[in-house]
């Protein structure tokens, strides 16, 4: 048996548990009168339904008997830094990526999972039930929606591409508002979103390419190997293969340098 299927082999069985779990319950909070909604010290939104997925996805890593630490944005765990080859393996959660989107009666939330094990992110999967869509990848195994596999789109410019980006709000530096808006205006056609489903979109060969700039380990975890089992790349601004500085940038692969060129 090789190292590859035996990450499916391993974690498949935990997440798809947590992604039923998890859907089960965002589902019953979705659109509920009365939704509590709090704000956090950093100013973003937390409900009574982000805590109760992140609390059911922690009994069930503890009861599976794997060796998983857990990272989730709502219970802390783990250090939020790049785990090294000589620690356990962790899974990182957010119970609920969308949380303003969700608290809105807006579709596009989902749960996100991914497993580090040394250093590398080596299995995902993404569960949206607004959407009715769940995607997953394990590494070299391919990524998939659904059951089908999905594929990045052959589109090799930038001026012929989509491009979907969080946006150039006030979260962001005038320098980094310039560098976002050159990549909007270079594209075809552009859209400001945010959040996981773009970069599945990259995934699914919809778009070409999707931006996240300040974002947290665990907004990120599971999208770059969904979209590199695709056929794409996923990067920071400079190239470099991490969830931990903020960004990411997805892309069909074809157009990502020249992507990379308008955000230095």
């Amino acid at each position: 048996m090789s190292k590859t299927v035996g990450y499916s082999l391993t974690y498949s069985a935990l997440l798809k548990e947590i992604a039923e779990q998890a859907d089960a319950i965002s589902t019953r909070y979705f659109r509920s009168n009365g939704l509590h909604v709090e704000r956090k010290p950093d100013g973003t939104a937390v409900t009574p339904a982000d805590r109760a997925v992140e609390e059911m996805a922690r009994n069930k890593v503890a009861s599976s008997g794997l060796p998983l630490d857990v990272l989730g944005e709502e219970m802390g765990g783990s250090s939020p830094q790049a785990a090294t080859n000589d620690e356990r393996a962790r899974m990182i959660i957010d119970p609920i990526d969308g949380t303003e989107e969700f608290s809105r009666g807006i579709p596009t939330f989902g749960t996100l999972m991914a497993i580090e094990q040394g250093g590398e992110i080596v299995a995902a999967m993404i569960t949206a039930p607004g959407l009715r869509s769940r995607w997953w990848a394990y590494r070299g195994e391919g990524s998939y929606r659904d059951g089908k596999r999905l594929q990045v789109s052959s589109v090799d410019k930038l001026c012929n591409s989509m491009v979907f980006t969080t946006g150039t709000g006030p979260s962001k530096n005038a320098a980094d508002q310039a560098k976002i808006r050159r990549l909007l205006d270079a594209a075809r056609n552009s859209r400001s979103f945010g959040g996981f489903w773009q970069h599945m979109l990259v995934a699914e060969g919809s778009i070409e390419a999707a931006l996240d700039w300040t974002s947290k380990p665990w907004d990120l975890a599971p999208l770059g190997i969904i979209v590199e089992e695709a056929g794409g790349r996923s990067t920071n601004a400079r190239g470099e293969r991490t969830i931990y500085t903020g960004q990411l940038i997805s892309t069909n692969g074809k157009i990502h340098d020249e992507v990379l060129q308008l955000l230095q």
